[in-house]
């Protein structure tokens, strides 16, 4: 019996101390001891107009302005919705105002906020994708630190977790949450891989955070790692595969038009419209064409799931013939009788992997609330697509985007009538006419 007793006890002991190496793991803060750590951001500006003009740049390829900035309001003020599974999030003010922003933090504070979501009011969610801003290297911090000194301050007040649901409005449960699905190292290179491949899978991994958007998540908000960028539902939008995947994702976009539509917010195929659309308004336009080519040599070289190709609707059908009709009258002005589109204006349907995605989502969403094209520097003609909620029922919706997704050689599964009523009644747009 004493033999187990101290074998029992061993484990215990064993146990906790694995428990504790592994919370030392994921909350340990001490990369951030490189920072300085009595000088508070609002007691500073800084005069080195090299390391500002550096940060400035990381600012944009973390995309930093879209998310805590309200459009028409003060930038970085914070007040940006977060609508979550969990309740809504409001990102937080980080201009230098002592009171109501980021002014009293340090640069140790702000290394310790950015890079392991430990900021003034404790845990921060993982809506601010510290999870992969782990990745940003000391100088990269540091340059970002010296531009924030720069910004502009604003007494806008936050409550940041004030319409997150009981539990989830407890940041302290935040730490669990980091303990089962942070990973708190930062970025590592691939000697077996060139520069430009390195440099993109630190932008998109990093700054970028591309996949907190186009990766799923799991039922704790955690992206699913085995989906890496193979997409993700956000609820009244869907972002698409970006992996090299030749059925679902960009294996057969070229890496120049990944650079043209990052650059510009549209190429031979797609438009950027919400979020996507602020991602290249804030960000994406800014970075340099070397960095943009490498995002999209990294992005081109991942695998991704490989799917098979789904059979194509008949267009025998009834619905598909009648969809073909109403195709005519109602989008081929646009989109064009081939599903061509209008480079640079019009999304093209025909061989568009967005359009044939799994998810439907985003193709609903237009038909039943439209979609505005972004306007960027190099393109500054955002397109518009009307609604068709007056004039399409759900039934009918459902077949025509069914109609495009298995015509001029595309093939998807049939877009289904509840979702598109689904949809109608999240985004509480009105029946058809002929319903009321």
């Amino acid at each position: 019996m004493a033999k187990w007793k101290y074998l029992i006890g061993g484990a215990v002991i064993a146990g906790l101390g694995g428990s504790g190496y592994w919370a030392y793991d994921r909350l340990n803060t001490s990369r951030s001891s490189v920072a300085n750590a009595t000088v508070a951001l609002a007691d500073i500006k800084s005069t080195d107009s090299a390391a500002v003009a550096r940060g400035e740049y990381v600012m944009r390829t973390g995309d930093c302005m879209a998310c805590h900035t309200v459009p028409g309001q003060k930038p970085f003020a914070g007040g940006y919705e977060f609508k979550t599974p969990f309740g809504t999030l409001l990102s937080s003010n980080v201009t230098p105002d002592r009171e109501n922003g980021i002014g009293k933090m340090t640069e140790r504070d702000f290394f310790d906020a950015v890079r392991h979501g430990q900021g003034s009011n404790g845990f921060l969610y993982p809506a601010m994708p510290y999870t992969t801003y782990a990745k940003l290297t000391d100088r990269d911090m540091h340059d970002l630190w010296a531009y924030m000194s720069t910004v502009a301050p604003s007494k806008h007040l936050v409550s940041e977790n004030a319409g997150m649901r009981f539990p989830y409005n407890i940041r302290v449960a935040i730490a669990g949450w980091n303990l089962l699905f942070f990973d708190n190292r930062g970025f590592a290179s691939d000697a077996a891989q060139a520069e430009d491949w390195n440099r993109g899978k630190y932008l998109v991994e990093g700054g970028g955070h591309c996949a907190a958007c186009h990766s799923p998540r799991n039922a704790l908000g955690a992206e699913v790692v085995s989906k890496f960028l193979e997409g993700g539902n956000l609820g009244e939008r869907f972002a698409p595969n970006i992996t090299g995947s030749p059925n679902t994702g960009l294996g057969d976009v070229s890496k120049e038009s990944i650079v043209e539509y990052l650059k510009t917010g549209s190429n031979d195929l797609s438009i950027a419209t919400g979020p996507m659309a602020e991602a290249v308004e804030n960000s994406t336009q800014y970075l340099s064409d070397p960095d943009l080519n490498a995002i999209a040599t990294y992005l081109k070289s991942l695998d991704g799931s490989q799917k098979n190709v789904p059979i194509p609707v008949s267009a025998d059908q009834p619905a598909m013939a009648a969809s073909a009709l109403r195709y005519e009258v109602n989008c081929s002005a646009c989109h064009g009788l081939q599903g061509e589109g209008v480079k640079s204006m019009i999304p093209a349907f025909a061989g568009n992997n967005a359009v044939m995605a799994d998810d439907s989502t985003n193709l609903i969403r237009a038909m039943l609330v439209g979609a505005r094209a972004v306007a960027t520097d190099d393109k500054p003609t955002g397109a518009g697509m009307p609604s068709f909620e007056w004039k399409m029922d759900d039934r009918q919706i459902s077949e025509t985007l069914t109609y495009i997704r298995n015509t001029w050689g595309n093939a998807a599964s049939p877009v289904k009538t509840e979702d598109v009523a689904r949809m109608r009644e999240a985004l509480k747009v009105r029946q058809n006419i002929t319903a009321n």
